[in-house]
């Protein structure tokens, strides 16, 4: 479908927009909604879980756009492996694309993103009027520091999440989780035996190619009602 509208989405705009910047767009045929999905603190935006979840995501009907981090753009220039930017800094980059893309779609938009991006999502949701929010792996705390939680702010979301979380994430196992006091507003979508990057044990008799297929049908699903 080109120079049209695909569920209140300016198509041509969205992807000339990423062009400019150097984002990634990935259209989807019979677009319901559009994600802006953000990488973690540690791959970029086009790590091979970030592809395969943007053409998982395009199959069940949302649009996706990429962008990378002020620190992780500058990776991509010089080579040089750096640490992600202050939290203001992210928070900033996030309110930047956001109203970037915001013009051309009319429809649903959603933001969310893998790991920090997702947490740095879940932090200007509201803030930015975001129409839902999706994690996929949630930092609930760093590693090996469940004793200092970083779920404050998530018992006060307003904004529709889902977070998608494996139960046996380093970042976030179910059992410390399940004693959080989270808002109604959020959705938690428990992965049997998966790690924080959302792949099960071989004993689970789960693959990774089913919970990943779990994961984006159940995204699209869950930005369909919202």
């Amino acid at each position: 479908m080109s120079n049209g509208q695909n569920a209140g989405i300016d198509e041509d705009q969205c992807a000339q927009l990423a062009k400019d910047n150097g984002w990634l767009w990935n259209r989807a045929e019979r677009a319901s909604n559009t994600l802006i999905l953000a990488h973690g603190a540690g791959a970029p935006m086009d790590s091979a879980f970030m592809n395969d979840m943007a053409a998982r995501l395009a199959g069940q009907g949302v649009n996706l756009l990429r962008f990378e981090f002020p620190y992780m753009a500058q990776r991509r220039i010089d080579g040089r492996k750096r640490p992600p930017n202050q939290q203001a800094q992210l928070l900033e980059c996030w309110r930047q694309v956001y109203a970037s893309l915001r013009p051309h779609v009319s429809g649903s938009l959603a933001i969310g993103g893998k790991s920090m991006g997702g947490r740095m999502a879940s932090l200007v949701a509201d803030e930015m009027g975001a129409d839902a929010l999706v994690c996929l792996g949630y930092p609930f705390y760093a590693a090996g520091k469940p004793e200092k939680p970083r779920v404050a702010h998530l018992a006060e979301l307003h904004t529709p999440t889902l977070i998608v979380q494996g139960e046996r994430d380093a970042l976030g196992n179910r059992e410390t989780v399940d004693g959080y006091v989270l808002s109604n507003s959020i959705e938690l979508l428990w992965l049997p035996t998966a790690n924080h990057d959302l792949k099960p044990l071989k004993a689970s008799g789960v693959t990774y190619e089913q919970c990943l297929a779990n994961t984006a049908q159940r995204i699209a699903q869950f930005l369909l009602v919202e």
